[in-house]
């Protein structure tokens, strides 16, 4: 297990500093009238549903407190089932049920809960214990993903998710973020998932860092990370690139999940992506994001701009070469 290259080479790769992040792209180029649509997963699938894409199927919402109780009303005849925040962050209050046990639900790591448990995690949803500053939320029962069987080996206890950074309607920098024992389940580097960072050009994995270490396997599974390979990743990136537009934002980070039988669906929207996923590429935004720039002004056509972030952000590639 090796550990990761040292702050000077960091630097010396261009990786973008939280503060550049904040000043330079976030607030420079994000206008806060649009936050709030990519701080409402209820929002963002409002939005992506009237553009026609796909997203996981809603089953309802929970608005108020006094509707707590209906909430086994909506997944009595659900065998899976996921509730979330509307306006959560970092994997925080997502309960995944992945089947039953008599009158108990199966938690997605084999433990159980009652009705009683759901509704208390549903009344904590909306008095705000898992949203952004605290906000009264409300609780989202969407249907449990059914991911691509090729990530099924890569992910443990919970469904993987692709983060991709767009900048200007041009995707610059991609990872695959892997459920583990110990993230409880949920695709989130800061509990312990694993993210594998992949070239842009192919959808192939680069490097994969746990616990900031290199690893080469997944913890649970064994499986080696070297072959990972994400299917439909033209069209991966063109959902992506198209979140710009939906949003508003010209920053931003798109979260994407691989249903086994509709593809490429969008999970949700962050408009503060974090930085970690230069770790997993082991390169920086920086000059990713200067050559990003130089081709959303040499084009507004959808096809090109993904062409020339393929190739121009590809592993190996050369500036000479091009």
């Amino acid at each position: 297990m090796a550990l990761l290259v040292s702050p000077f080479k960091l630097r010396e790769l261009g990786v973008l500093g939280m503060n550049q992040r904040n000043i330079g792209f976030i607030g420079h180029y994000n206008q806060r009238k649009h936050y709030a649509l990519a701080d409402n997963k209820l929002r963002t699938k409002s939005a992506a549903i009237e553009r026609g894409i796909a997203v996981p199927e809603l089953y309802g919402t929970i608005d108020y407190q006094f509707q707590v109780n209906s909430v086994t009303d909506l997944v009595k005849e659900r065998d899976s089932f996921v509730i979330k925040p509307a306006q959560g962050s970092g994997g925080k209050g997502i309960l995944v049920i992945v089947g039953r046990d008599g009158e108990c639900f199966i938690k997605s790591s084999g433990g159980l809960i009652d009705e009683r448990e759901v509704r208390r995690h549903s009344s904590n949803i909306l008095a705000g214990l898992h949203s952004l500053a605290g906000r009264n939320d409300c609780a989202m029962i969407e249907a449990l993903i059914e991911f691509d069987p090729v990530l099924k080996d890569y992910s443990y206890e919970g469904v993987p998710d692709i983060r991709v950074i767009v900048f200007r309607g041009v995707p610059v920098m991609a990872m695959v973020r892997c459920a583990t024992h110990s993230s409880d389940g949920k695709a989130n580097l800061h509990q312990g998932a694993v993210g594998v960072g992949l070239d842009i050009g192919t959808g192939r994995s680069i490097c994969a860092v746990q616990h900031n270490k290199i690893v080469s396997r997944h913890p649970d599974t064994y499986i080696s990370f070297e072959q990972l390979h994400i299917p439909h990743w033209q069209q991966l990136l063109e959902l992506a690139a198209g979140c710009a537009d939906l949003s508003g934002l010209n920053y931003l980070g798109v979260d994407i999940v691989l249903d086994r039988l509709r593809g490429p669906m969008l999970l949700e929207l962050n408009a503060r992506p974090g930085l970690a996923i230069q770790i997993a590429n082991q390169t920086g935004l920086r000059e990713r994001l200067r050559v990003a720039a130089e081709i959303a002004d040499s084009t507004a056509d959808a096809g090109q701009t993904i062409a020339m972030a393929r190739r121009q952000f590809a592993v190996g590639f050369s500036r000479a070469d091009d």
